[in-house]
């Protein structure tokens, strides 16, 4: 029944799979205890004793058949009166052989147990059973298996095959080429019917075939993928606790346990570590629907994580001898090793790629500011196989390769804060992992894939993303409905190629690799240290500017002081002169006398604006909210003269806002704006003259691209006066400059914008000109005219 489909594999995903049945609940399925089901496969017999005195404390019901002893006659009474006294002795070492230390609590990681040959004595004779053995606690557990005929186990004869095996899977090159070969190699030493390598994507999802091997006429499952609640959490866990897992029988009575709980935890035996164990009624219907009479598990483990599974399948019921299943045991644990090594090779030829492609980009790092590490060419983002790379610190986001998408910028802050600093936190899932459903994602643009490095607290970081990457999947069955109801009671659905559901798994980028995550830590680690040294420098940097600030501020207050008195000694020297020679000293000598005091004034008058100019920087300023309406009209009782002598019109278009600011100062800077309005007024003729003062809110210059575009409220002094070339306007604002002559325009020092712009930066605003070059706009009259810009800090209650 082939189909297309896009699905979402999440946890929403398991649960929507609990209710399309009527008959069959998933959800009972996944939280069924199977350490804890009570029973043992009938073909063998379990024995619980305690360690100390050896006294049976648990035994399956089936002993009688098995062993030749009932139950009720072995409940209670030491388990010596069966096996004697010498194999107790053996069952009790080959248990410590096998535990740390005779530890007497459950491992963790792979259970570990022994296998030993025990002889019962009958009225029918002497019977050989293999015997399985493991610490449960206080327990010792006996697992009796009826020795198989053939006679007794020959290492030597089966060791060259198991030998042969190993050497086809050291052979291999690739996983793929691993898990081929030791599929048929175990398919060769158990005589399964089907044997299939089974790799998990991810810890609970779902696993596809990698590698098969199968008798004729049986159908492909390779390369089909199978839902994550084939497999439960719970069956997940004891995988990897238990390297392997054969049932015999998939129509074999379960043999229960006396008693059926035990006293001291009022529940049944734990038999996460049995050979023996019964199988969930929900397993074995399932391997009923798929025709499998008995099957196999070995476990395949990395990193103590369950990797896959080698799934073996028989077409009638098998009994594996204990030696064979420890070959297959063994087998398992060297292709788990040989797996490792394999992606531990592949890993380090990566990184060793990767880690070039790193000194690459470091070496363009080290020497550059860190918007220049985002520049096109950089390398950045290309490093780990990404779409973008972002850099966010303090209010500065810089990216690299494709645009920041809007809605990730948002994200990034609060991941940084969630992650530990200089810890890679990385997501082929990002949706998934912050409960995004689809129709979000895409309306807002979210990628799926993130990687990043939190540099510290307070949300400074270097992340990279990656885009969606839809995965097309053919599945042995529906993902989203793996129960179904059929004529004949079946209530999951069968398997196998006969029935492939094709689906397009969304919301997933590629994955992350280990090397790429090393690599990531080393690059954070390099440019830690990078802007920790840039930091450094620049505070080095800041303070040798401070001082040098601060020594100006006090060379120009001093000297401004100091040589106003020579001044004034000049200038009365001068006057006296005059006035006590005037009538014997000629025109020409009158004139230059005159002149020196003329000179002295202006000197002294300098040295006003320089002195006033160092106070400036020295005043601490006194921040206030404040009515900006009010201050312009404290600005008028001064200016507002040299306005009417002008002839110019003040326009207030609107109410202007309430900033924070110093009074006093942000009064001299509208003063000295107007004063500047009326000094360079359109000629006589030009139309009506006049100046506006408005509060707008505009994008600050050279600002709003780092800004996105961000607007900020600035207050315009705009005239429509004789205005200002552009090459010109950053000549106006340094000190002691004018662009006409002294005696010009109404004279002055040159001063004032300059002085309006150290008051603007004290406050931490900014300052820009406009003058439009082109014919004057109707509104504004008579001559292209000038527009002062400045921003000053606005109360909270006054921001938008």
């Amino acid at each position: 029944m082939p189909d297309d489909v896009q699905g979402w594999l999440t946890p929403r995903a398991v649960a929507a799979e609990a209710g399309v049945s009527q008959e069959f609940d998933l959800s009972q399925c996944v939280r069924e205890p199977i350490h804890l089901l009570g029973g043992v496969q009938s073909y063998g017999a379990l024995i619980a004793a305690r360690w100390d005195d050896a006294v049976v404390d648990t035994v399956s019901r089936n002993a009688a058949e098995v062993l030749g002893r009932a139950a009720g006659e072995l409940l209670g009474r030491p388990v010596t009166e069966l096996i004697g006294d010498e194999q107790w002795a053996l069952a009790r070492e080959s248990a410590e052989a096998v535990t740390d230390s005779g530890a007497a609590a459950p491992q963790e990681g792979p259970a570990s147990s022994g296998v030993l040959p025990l002889t019962l004595g009958g009225e029918g004779g002497a019977r050989l059973f293999d015997v399985t053995v493991h610490r449960n606690g206080d327990l010792l557990v006996l697992e009796f298996e009826p020795r198989a005929e053939g006679g007794p186990f020959v290492f030597q004869n089966f060791y060259p095959r198991v030998r042969r095996a190993l050497q086809k899977l050291q052979g291999a090159t690739d996983v793929t080429e691993c898990c081929a070969a030791a599929v048929r190699e175990i398919r060769t030493l158990t005589g399964y019917d089907r044997v299939v390598a089974y790799r998990f994507d991810g810890r609970d999802g779902p696993g596809q075939v990698i590698a098969e091997d199968r008798s004729e006429g049986r159908e492909p499952w390779l390369d089909l993928w199978f839902p994550a609640s084939d497999i439960p959490p719970q069956a997940r866990r004891l995988y990897a606790r238990n390297w392997i897992r054969v049932i015999g029988d998939v129509d074999d009575r379960t043999a229960g346990l006396v008693p059926e709980l035990r006293a001291d935890t009022g529940e049944p035996l734990d038999l996460s570590a049995s050979v023996l164990r019964t199988v969930s009624g929900y397993h074995l219907e399932y391997l009923r629907n798929i025709g499998v009479a008995s099957s196999m598990s070995v476990s395949l483990l990395h990193e103590g994580e369950l990797w896959g599974l080698i799934a073996c399948h028989g077409d009638e019921p098998t009994r594996l001898s204990p030696e064979v299943r420890a070959a297959c045991e063994f087998f398992g644990i060297a292709l788990s090793l040989q797996l490792a090594a394999v992606a531990g090779r592949e890993e380090a030829d990566e990184l060793a790629r990767n880690r070039r492609a790193l000194a690459a980009v470091l070496a363009r790092l080290t020497s550059g500011a860190p918007d220049d590490w985002m520049r096109p060419g950089s390398g950045l983002a290309e490093l780990l196989d990404a779409d973008g790379a972002v850099l966010l610190r303090g209010t500065e986001t810089l990216t690299a390769g494709a645009p920041l998408p809007d809605a990730l910028s948002g994200l990034l802050a609060r991941l940084a804060q969630d992650g530990s600093v200089g810890e890679v936190w990385s997501s082929d899932r990002l949706p998934e992992a912050l409960g995004l459903e689809p129709e979000e994602v895409e309306a807002e643009g979210i990628p799926a894939g993130l990687l990043l490095l939190p540099f510290n607290r307070d949300g400074d970081l270097l992340a990279w993303w990656r885009r969606e990457q839809p995965a097309p999947r053919e599945w042995a069955a529906d993902p989203s409905r793996p129960v179904r109801t059929g004529p004949g009671g079946e209530r999951l659905t069968p398997r196998g190629s006969a029935a492939v559901y094709r689906a397009t798994v969304r919301g997933r980028s590629a994955p992350w690799s280990p090397a790429q995550r090393v690599v990531a830590g080393e690059l954070w680690r390099e440019v830690s240290g990078l802007l920790t040294r840039q930091v450094v420098a620049l505070e080095a940097r800041n303070t040798e500017l401070a001082r040098t600030n601060e020594d100006l501020d006090s060379f120009a207050h001093a000297a401004a002081h100091d040589l106003k008195e020579p001044l004034r000694g000049i200038s009365n020297a001068a006057a006296f002169i005059v006035e006590d020679a005037g009538t014997v000293l000629d025109t020409t000598s009158l004139r230059r006398l005159t002149t020196v005091r003329r000179l002295a004034e202006r000197m002294d008058g300098l040295l006003d604006s320089l002195l006033h100019f160092s106070r400036l920087g020295q005043v601490g300023l006194e921040r206030e909210a404040l009515s900006v309406d009010e201050v312009l009209d404290d600005a008028l009782v001064v200016a507002g003269g040299r306005l009417a002598e002008q002839g110019v019109t003040l326009v207030r278009p609107a109410a202007l806002p309430r900033l924070r600011a110093d009074r006093e100062r942000l009064r001299e800077v509208l003063e000295n704006l107007l004063v500047n309005a009326a000094k360079y007024a359109a000629d006589e003729g030009a139309g009506e003259r006049r100046v506006w003062v408005e509060a707008v809110r505009t994008a600050v210059p050279g600002q709003a691209r780092e800004e996105g575009g961000a607007t900020v409220m600035a207050l315009v002094v705009r005239d429509n006066g004789i205005g200002i070339p552009a090459g010109q306007q950053a000549d106006v604002l340094q000190l002691f400059r004018r662009l006409h002559r002294r005696d010009e325009r109404g004279g002055g020092s040159g001063v004032g914008l300059a002085v309006v712009k150290r008051i603007v930066e004290r406050h931490g605003g900014r300052l820009w000109l406009e003058s439009p070059a082109a014919a004057p706009d109707a509104d504004c009259g008579g001559g292209p005219g000038t527009a002062v810009w400045f921003t000053l800090e606005e109360p909270p209650e006054a921001r938008p």
